[in-house]
C-alpha cells in the first residue's frame, strides 16, 4: 500500500494553487460496457488517481476553497447487497479513507453528490474547476451547463499537469520498479525465442510475467513484432502464421511496460534470431547506429534542453550515417532523415505512458522520460528501436531501467 501522505500532499499542493472561492470536481469515471453482460477492466482517471490513490468506478472528489479554508470530500458508492452479490463487495468508507489519507467522515454516500453538484453550479460566487483533458463525458456536460448560464469553468489540468511533470521520490521509485518488472518479464520471454516461435507465444509469456509481478493493468498494449511486422510501430495483433513467426536471420521487436503503484514503464528491446551473417549483417550495422544514438541522447538530456533539440541531434547523427550508407543525399535535410527515422525520440513518462506535459517546455529536474531512438530501413527489410526510461537530474540524467543494448543480450541462437 502506498503511504497515504503522498495523496494528502498532492491534494494540499493542488488546493494551494487554487484561487479562493472555487470548487474543483474530479471524477474517477464509469465502467464501460464490453458486451451485454460484461464490462471492460476499469481504469480510473489519472488526475483523480493522483489526488486520491483510488482506482474504483463511480467516485467523485470535491475540493472547495473559501476564505483560505479547504474542504475535501469523496463521494463513493455505499454498500448495496444486491449489486455486491453480482459484482463483488464494495470498499468500506474506512478503507477508502485509509488509502486516500482522509478522515472517514469526509467520505460520503454517492447519492448525496447530485445535490452538492447542483448547489455548486448554481452558486454564481463560486468558480468551478473541471478537467478539460479528461476523456470522460461528465465534466464536459457540467462545463456546457455552466457556459449556458453565461459563466466560464476553469481547467484544473493547468494545475495538475505541472505537478505531475516533476516526480517525487515515491513516483521515481515506482517507475524504476515498473521498469525492473518489465525487464524481468522480457528476460523470461527471451528464453522462448528460436526460429519458429510465434508472436502469439511471446506476447502471452510477456503479459503473464508482467502480470504475476505487478498488476493486470499494463502501461499500454504489448507489442511483439516479428520480421516485417516491426515496420508497423504499434503492431499489437500477434499472429500465428506468416510474418508473425520468427525466422532465422530476422528480428523480434518488443515494446511493453508494466505498471507499479499506478506508474508506467516503457521498454523496447530487439532480438536477433540467429548469429550474425558475417561482417555485412545489416542487423549489426543498424545496431551500431542505434547504440550511438542512445549514447548521444543520454549525453544530451539535461535541465534546459528540449524535445526539439534532442530530435535535431538525433536527425544529425542518423542523417550522416544514412548518407554514408547511400540511402539519402550527403546534403540531407531533416525530411530526408524522417524517411527512416519515423517517430520522436522521447516523451514524458508517469501515470500515463505518454504522460502529461507540453512538448515545447524545457526539461527540468524531476522529469521522467522514455527515450527510444529508432531507425527503419525498408530497403534492407530491417528496422527497430531500443528504449529505456530515465530521470532528468540536476545536471544531466540517469537511467531508471538497465540501458542494456549489448549484442550479448540481443543475439539469440
Amino acid at each position: 500500500m502506498v503511504d497515504p501522505s503522498f495523496y494528502t500532499d498532492n491534494r494540499e499542493r493542488f488546493a494551494a494553487a487554487l484561487p479562493d472561492r472555487t470548487a474543483a470536481l474530479l471524477f474517477s469515471g464509469e465502467e464501460k460496457q464490453m458486451s451485454s453482460d460484461s464490462n471492460y477492466r476499469f481504469f480510473a482517471d489519472r488526475n483523480f488517481f493522483y489526488l486520491t490513490g483510488l482506482e474504483l468506478p463511480g467516485f467523485v472528489l470535491v475540493l472547495e476553497k473559501n476564505d483560505g479554508l479547504v474542504s475535501t470530500k469523496i463521494y463513493a458508492p455505499a454498500h448495496d447487497s444486491m449489486k455486491e452479490r453480482w459484482h463483488g463487495k464494495r470498499m468500506d468508507f474506512e478503507e477508502i479513507a485509509k488509502i486516500a489519507g482522509m478522515p472517514e467522515e469526509d467520505i460520503l454516500d454517492l447519492e448525496k453528490y447530485e445535490e452538492k453538484e447542483y448547489e455548486l453550479i448554481k452558486n454564481t460566487d463560486i468558480n468551478i474547476f473541471l478537467d478539460f483533458t479528461t476523456v470522460m463525458a461528465k465534466p464536459k456536460e457540467i462545463r456546457k451547463q455552466i457556459e449556458k448560464d453565461g459563466r466560464k469553468a476553469s481547467d484544473l489540468s493547468e494545475i495538475t499537469t505541472p505537478m505531475r511533470m516533476v516526480k517525487g521520490p515515491h513516483e521515481i521509485e515506482s517507475i524504476k520498479e515498473a521498469a525492473r518488472i518489465t525487464e524481468e518479464a522480457i528476460t523470461e520471454m527471451g528464453k522462448l525465442i528460436k526460429p519458429g516461435v510465434s508472436e502469439y507465444e511471446l506476447y502471452l509469456k510477456l503479459e503473464y510475467e508482467m502480470a504475476r509481478r505487478s498488476s493486470m493493468s499494463f502501461a499500454f498494449e504489448t507489442i511483439v513484432s516479428c520480421g516485417k511486422n516491426a515496420f508497423y510501430l504499434h503492431h499489437s495483433d500477434p499472429e500465428q502464421g506468416g510474418d508473425g513467426i520468427a525466422k532465422e536471420g530476422s528480428i523480434i521487436q518488443i515494446d511493453c511496460g508494466a505498471r507499479f503503484n499506478g506508474y508506467c514503464a516503457d521498454i523496447s528491446r530487439v532480438f536477433f534470431v540467429g548469429r550474425p551473417e558475417g561482417e555485412d549483417d545489416k542487423r549489426m550495422k543498424l545496431l551500431g547506429l542505434i547504440q550511438d544514438l542512445r549514447k548521444a541522447a543520454k549525453g544530451f538530456i539535461a535541465p534546459g534542453k528540449t524535445f526539439a533539440g534532442l530530435n535535431s541531434q538525433m536527425y544529425d547523427i542518423a542523417g550522416k550515417w544514412l548518407a554514408g550508407q547511400g540511402l539519402i543525399p550527403d546534403n540531407f535535410t531533416n525530411e530526408d532523415v524522417k524517411c527512416y527515422y519515423w517517430h520522436n525520440t522521447s516523451h514524458y513518462l508517469g501515470l500515463d505512458v505518454h504522460d502529461v506535459g507540453p512538448r515545447d517546455k524545457e526539461f527540468e529536474e524531476g522529469n521522467c522520460l522514455a527515450v527510444e531512438p529508432g531507425v527503419y530501413i525498408p530497403e534492407w527489410n530491417i528496422g527497430f528501436r531500443i528504449e529505456d526510461d530515465l530521470l532528468v537530474t540536476k545536471d544531466g540524467c540517469q537511467l531508471l531501467s538497465s540501458g542494456c543494448d549489448s549484442p550479448e543480450g540481443i543475439i539469440v541462437g
